[in-house]
């Protein structure tokens, strides 16, 4: 086939995860059968058995890096790939088995498993884009669909990804939500979280999660006082930080120091 017809290729691949953000292309249905005319999806396992050999035009990540043979097969993955995209917190942020960071993985081995010897882990679980380059970033646990399509059309078609990066509060304004901390002193990481999720839990009077990690000018600190001053302790703010992007440096960061500050 000459170039000139060739469809680009699209390959999706896996680390440590649950697979929920690959189930989101696949829930795509519709428009997945118009990304397969548009494209070839030379490898994508958790769809079909059928692979084909790279290179590939665009690859999609999905998971973080936990253990030595990943971190050697994620730089075979950029190698093969012409563009490269991480999807979901895992991804882009460690997920939440960045967990292990702040813990003792030997001694988790110890007590989970009668012969620790056979298990071959990294004592912490990092994002792809701390072992190999990384052309884009999709934020979620797990992604927007529509955020997701406009990933792919993007690359495919040689431009850059149109995704908003202010915070979910903005969302919140944008449906007419009534703040959940102000008006009921809810927690809530919306005002240091990137939008994506279009506010779907203050939406249900729920504080918002973190599930898209921390936004571009997230000030956890200044949160923390605020949340603090009505009546969230810091254990509690320790915890809102450590879920899907624990390990997501300005996440990361504020926990450590809160965990450390004297009581």
């Amino acid at each position: 086939m000459s170039t000139a017809t060739r469809r680009p290729t699209l390959a999706v691949w896996k680390f440590a995860s649950c697979d929920g953000c690959q189930l989101t292309l696949l829930d795509c249905e519709d428009e997945l059968l118009a990304i397969a005319d548009a494209v070839e999806v030379a490898y994508f396992l958790e769809a079909t058995r059928a692979t084909v050999e790279g290179p590939y035009d665009l690859s999609l990540v999905e998971g973080s890096v936990t253990t030595p043979a990943d971190a050697e097969r994620i730089r075979s993955v950029r190698a093969a790939s012409r563009r490269l995209v991480t999807i979901g917190a895992c991804a882009t942020a460690g997920g939440i088995q960045a967990l292990r960071n702040f813990a003792d993985v030997e001694e988790y081995l110890g007590i989970v498993y009668a012969t620790p010897s056979y298990i071959e882990t990294l004592s912490t679980s990092t994002p792809i884009a701390a072992h190999v380059p990384v052309d884009f970033e999709l934020r979620g646990c797990p992604i927007d669909r529509g955020q997701l399509l406009e990933v792919v059309n993007a690359f495919l078609n040689g431009r850059a990804p149109e995704i908003r990066a202010h915070s979910v509060c903005v969302e919140c304004k944008a449906r007419g939500n009534v703040c959940v901390t102000v008006a009921h002193g809810t927690a809530c990481l919306g005002p240091i979280t990137h939008a994506g999720c279009g506010a779907l839990c203050p939406s249900y009077h729920r504080g918002c999660y973190g599930c898209f990690g921390p936004s571009e000018s997230a000030d956890p600190r200044a949160l923390g006082d605020e949340l603090r001053r009505r009546g969230t302790d810091d254990v509690d703010l320790v915890r809102m930080l450590r879920t899907f992007n624990a390990a997501a440096d300005a996440f990361r960061a504020e926990s450590t120091r809160l965990e450390r500050a004297p009581r």
